[in-house]
């Protein structure tokens, strides 16, 4: 408050996280679009057993500068066989819904297969409306609400581990981070007025290239904006769409950096 951190924390859940491994723990939170008036935000940790779990909590009602740890309510649970590629941000887009990214499960390679399975919905982003008191709906537009086969919640699948994601807070376009296997790092793109349902592609791809070359069918996948190889980091930390004023020249410029090296990149609208 006014430019000071307050000495007790805003939201204090250790109580129930598991940060055990080093891709655990807090994962993501999410303020409510009319925050100042619902007092609910949302978080994605995992819990004592690994696993994903999404709740909302809501501010004191006798201190707003405090969320009130017993006022959890659990809205999503997803079993994690590994203790790696959780995923774990969450965003609200500008239409209000709640957009959730889930790892493929981990180990390596996704030997479950995960990301390419349409019931499973790991190795996905998920999407999701608010409803009235604050629980979690499948929007009536999800891409795959009429397709038996595909879990409703899935935005887009085949996805490794996109432990970041942004929206451009002027165009609406997501831009998602997706961490790679052995060889190549990416950005995947898609534009505001996508519909959804994109495939991109993990685990037949990595980055633009095949995974499995035995295996390598490209048919309906997408390819993403961008990549770098390890020889420059080992894991790509999605970053923002810069909008702000004191560096003109980046505004619409999509920042990001690598957890190993430390590079950041500038991609440019349409990926240049």
């Amino acid at each position: 408050r006014d430019g000071r951190p307050l000495v007790e924390p805003f939201l204090d859940i250790e109580d129930r996280v598991n940060a055990s491994a080093n891709e655990q723990g807090l994962l993501g939170l999410a303020f409510h679009p009319e925050f100042a008036t619902t007092g609910w935000l949302y978080v994605n940790y995992t819990d004592a057993d690994g696993d994903t779990v999404v709740s909302r909590f809501s501010v004191r009602a006798d201190d707003p500068d405090r969320a009130d740890p017993a006022s959890e309510v659990v809205l999503l649970e997803g079993d994690q066989p590994f203790s790696n590629h959780n995923g774990g941000h969450l965003a609200f887009a500008a239409d209000g819904t709640l957009f959730i990214a889930i790892g493929d499960g981990g180990s390596g390679g996704d030997p479950r297969g995960n990301a390419q399975n349409p019931q499973s919905l790991l190795g996905k982003l998920l999407r999701f409306g608010i409803a009235d008191d604050g629980t979690l709906e499948i929007p009536d537009d999800n891409p795959f609400v009429d397709d038996p086969n595909v879990r409703d919640e899935i935005w887009a699948l085949g996805l490794r581990n996109p432990w970041k994601f942004a929206f451009d807070r002027v165009t609406g376009d997501l831009y998602i981070g997706d961490v790679g296997q052995r060889d190549w790092e990416e950005i995947d793109v898609e534009g505001a007025r996508s519909p959804g349902g994109v495939n991109w592609g993990w685990n037949t791809m990595e980055g633009f290239h095949c995974f499995d070359a035995g295996t390598c069918d490209t048919d309906g996948l997408a390819l993403p904006a961008a990549e770098y190889g390890h020889d420059e980091g080992c894991s790509v930390t999605g970053g923002v769409v810069y909008r702000g004023d004191r560096f003109p020249f980046l505004r619409g410029v999509y920042l990001f950096t690598d957890w190993c090296s430390g590079r950041l990149w500038a991609l440019a609208p349409g990926g240049a």
